[in-house]
């Protein structure tokens, strides 16, 4: 878990555009758009990266 919250707080101050737009994009609040794609970091989303998956689901949930 300490590992996931090092990744995200890494990714939220090396490149927190592409952070914020790939929590969005994965949680359906922003449009599948191919510009948008460009900002989205794949390596975000590996299996064991807990807190990025329930930041996106607590995201889907809500909104």
């Amino acid at each position: 878990m300490f590992r996931s919250l090092v990744k995200l707080i890494t990714g939220m101050v090396t490149e927190p555009a592409a952070t914020i737009t790939t929590l969005l994009y994965y949680s359906d609040l922003l449009p599948r758009n191919l510009n948008l794609e460009r900002l989205v970091q794949r390596e975000l989303l590996h299996p064991e990266n807990y807190l990025f998956h329930f930041l996106i689901n607590i995201l889907k949930c809500f909104w």
